[in-house]
Parts: C-alpha cells; structure tokens; sequence
C-alpha cells in the first residue's frame, strides 16, 4: 500500500479573507455582475437562462426590500 502524506493547509490571514457580506448586497452585485456579462453572452439558451436568473434575483431582492 501507498503511505499518505498529510500536508498542512496554509494558515489564511485575516485580511485575505473574503469580507462577510448581508444577503441583499449579496444578490445586487449578483445582479451587477450579470448585467455586466449580458453584453459578452452570445449563445440563446445561455441569454435565456441569464435573463431568467436575473429576473428570479430582481423578485427576490425587490420581495426583501418591500415594506412590511
């Protein structure tokens, strides 16, 4: 049988990590980022399937900001 090494994973510094961010910024630079690769997406069924995310991410955000 093979001997399995263990190697160390190298230690993340806390400044490297991702910042943690809330929900709605969350989804609004999702929407940002789609409407910035909208230009570039050529293929139909990928648009169709942009757009229809797109539209999903807007419902929701808009349902999250709505006044209770």
């Amino acid at each position: 049988m093979g001997q399995v090494l263990q190697f160390r994973l190298p230690a993340v510094d806390s400044e490297d990590a991702l910042p943690e961010i809330d929900i709605v910024t969350a989804v609004e630079v999702a929407l940002r980022d789609l409407a910035d690769i909208a230009p570039f997406v050529t293929l139909a069924s990928a648009r169709a399937q942009l757009f229809a995310c797109r539209e999903v991410l807007q419902a929701g955000l808009n349902a999250a900001l709505e006044p209770i």
